[in-house]
């Protein structure tokens, strides 16, 4: 042992031993932290000892490209401060303090990855990206969900135990007390400056995306990195990371995709979709109210099993009153990507929401439709909508913003970090609805909700879950929110001609050993008002993006269409398929068929079984290959060439 710490002295016995010393540290933590997370999935991660071995091998390479970044500044530093000042008794201190500083904030770190990994069952992403962009709501989500004094505490008893040995192993000592020369100094920290430039050209995120268990993939990743590439790929420009066709063609195959028999297309330029949808019938001018619910997953439903008891009492009854499709599913994991399908009826970009990227402004919408109409249009959230930027989404797209700044002192009950809880959002809501009713308007009010999210708190007493406890309870006080809202709109005389379309903004979690464990993303979407629809479940494969088309179908409108999706109702057999995708795997389903294109120009295909969620691997099916590009490529085509726009 003593041997042993010799000759470790020996390597930070010069002006870049810090470094090495930090990398160890560094690399010590990541390598418990990876254990941990291991043990938390144990149930789900291959225990093939190949796979294993990846997991821990292709580790260390990320972790060591995700500190070869972290040192950059302190390579910039070693290399040109004098002997004179390195050597001294002040910044001997300084390297004491700045060392205790550091080693807290990878402790913290390594603690942070152990809670996201437990809500979210992967590494950063770019949800831990809007962490940092959002930090009033994420603090207060993390001060009302977890015991942060206590946390903070742990981490901070660590920390003084590790720079307490070492300081008393003299590890870091030895390092400030080394002399060097200036050639050196300069010949060293090029060196080292070398290796974060060779992990960004050669080391990706998905580089280590070799096995066909996700969980292993995640493990193999470094969380800091995972972050660093969230922030980066903000938007992944298809043409670049995607598998491609020649766009001619596939708009040529596009236009007998969306063709239907009630559709014909407005002119013959090669890249547009443009077409007029005529459906027969006098044209309704029907109220909505669109609820988007934060993570109700159809699990959650008794349609599904209810697999957290009988928590959906309320919506189980709307389901059996309503148009109820049972087999639609959430084309992403939040909740701008659920918004911009319900309103924009596109499949998903690769990379962030159209909804948080630049000139996102007057886009062809269901509510420009709606607003072309006369509707008063508003988007009713509880919380503050700069969060996501959906107030600048939905304001630049013709909806009047209600949100939490909007609400009164009487008006809010209870609320957490997130906003008001559901039963204020949707007395306001009733509010909206009364306004547009007394100045003879129509209205289409969409409404999002917040109480079925952590830290999962809402008004004790009025189910029988207690506040605090987890998302069984939240998900119950929703639906409890929901029924008494319906119950109270009953009674309003604008009721008998308003249809409620209930789904949800995205599922539960998304978490599985599949990249894209498809079942997570099925959710329930229900179009409610026993005198106006006849009350029917209808099992056909669908998407969010077709909500917009199906709801316009049930009120017989005849307009002009830029949506992708398509009426639910209406589509025949060979027309269902589905979307389903994460920020850069973008999944098409069809026939059992699951082909999800990646990063790198990657194609992978599944046979799947809609019953038990299993998935083989399957040798391509050309036409699903060919069908999943042409969507994916011509959305993005359409979008970049703002042939999306209303005018």
């Amino acid at each position: 042992m003593n041997m042993k710490l010799i000759n470790l002295k020996k390597f930070l016995h010069n002006r870049f031993g810090g470094i090495l010393l930090l990398y160890i540290v560094f690399i010590a933590i990541s390598f418990i932290s990876r254990t941990v997370l291991l043990i938390m999935s144990f149930a789900d991660v291959s225990l093939n000892p190949l796979n294993i071995l990846w997991s821990y091998g292709a580790g260390l390479l990320m972790d060591t490209a995700a500190y070869s970044y972290f040192m950059i500044p302190f390579v910039l530093f070693l290399t040109f401060i004098s002997d004179r000042f390195f050597n001294s008794v002040v910044h001997k201190w300084l390297a004491y303090i700045f060392y205790f500083i550091i080693f807290y904030i990878l402790l913290f770190n390594g603690v942070s990855e152990y809670f996201f990994w437990e809500e979210f069952g992967v590494r950063y992403n770019f949800i831990a990206v809007d962490y940092l962009v959002y930090t009033t709501e994420v603090l207060g989500n993390i001060k009302e969900s977890y015991p942060l004094p206590l946390l903070i505490s742990v981490i901070l008893g660590a920390d003084i135990l590790l720079i307490y040995f070492v300081i008393r192993k003299k590890y870091l000592t030895i390092s400030l007390e080394s002399k060097s020369r200036r050639k050196s100094r300069l010949l060293t920290g090029l060196g080292l400056l070398i290796l974060p430039v060779m992990s960004f050209i050669l080391v990706k995120n998905t580089t280590v995306e070799i096995t066909r268990n996700r969980y292993n993939n995640e493990l193999a990743k470094n969380g800091i990195h995972s972050l660093f590439a969230a922030f980066i790929n903000n938007e992944l420009d298809y043409n670049t990371f995607y598998a491609t066709r020649n766009n001619d063609e596939n708009f040529k195959e596009l236009h007998h995709l969306l063709k239907s028999e009630n559709s014909k297309y407005l002119n013959e330029q090669p890249y547009d979709i443009s077409r007029q949808i005529t459906n027969s019938g006098e044209e309704k001018r029907y109220n909505v109210v669109l609820i988007t619910v934060e993570s109700l997953s159809g699990e959650f439903m008794g349609f599904k099993g209810s697999k957290l008891g009988k928590i959906t009492p309320n919506l189980d009854v709307l389901a059996d009153s309503s148009l109820f499709f049972t087999n639609l599913y959430a084309i992403g994991t939040r909740t701008v990507y659920g918004l911009e399908a319900v309103t924009l009826g596109a499949p998903p970009k690769p990379g962030q929401s159209v909804i948080k990227r630049p000139d996102n402004e007057n886009m062809f919408s269901m509510g420009q439709l709606f607003k072309e109409r006369g509707y008063d249009l508003k988007f009713i959230y509880g919380g503050h909508g700069y969060f996501d930027n959906m107030n600048y989404y939905f304001s630049h797209n013709g909806y009047e913003i209600v949100d939490r700044n909007d609400f009164t002192k009487d008006e809010v009950t209870f609320a957490n970090i997130w906003g008001a809880c559901d039963q204020d959002l949707f007395n306001r809501t009733l509010k909206e609805c009364d306004k547009s009713f007394a100045d003879g308007k129509p209205f289409l009010n969409h409404v999002m909700t917040t109480s079925n999210h952590r830290p999962f708190s809402y008004p004790e007493g009025m189910i029988d879950i207690p506040s605090l406890t987890g998302r069984a309870g939240s998900m119950k006080y929703c639906d409890y929110a929901i029924g008494e809202f319906i119950h109270k709109a009953s009674a309003k005389p604008w009721f008998k001609n308003t249809l409620f379309v209930i789904l949800a903004d995205h599922c539960a979690g998304s978490a599985g050993k599949a990249e894209l464990p498809f079942m997570e993303y099925q959710i329930p979407f229900i179009i409610y008002n026993p005198g106006l629809v006849h009350p029917e479940a209808i099992n056909k494969l669908c998407s969010q993006i077709d909500v917009a088309p199906t709801l316009l179908g049930v009120m017989n409108w005849t307009y002009k269409s830029k949506f992708f999706g398509k009426d639910i109702v209406k589509m025949a057999p060979e027309e269902e398929r589905a979307f389903i995708s994460n920020y850069q795997k973008l999944g098409y389903i069809k026939n059992n068929d699951l082909t999800i294109l990646s990063p790198q120009q990657k194609i992978t295909h599944y046979k799947i079984d809609p019953q038990t969620g299993e998935m083989k691997v399957a040798p391509i099916d050309p036409v699903n290959e060919n069908e999943t590009i042409i969507y994916y490529q011509s959305a993005n085509y359409v979008y970049k060439n703002k042939l999306n726009k209303w005018n």
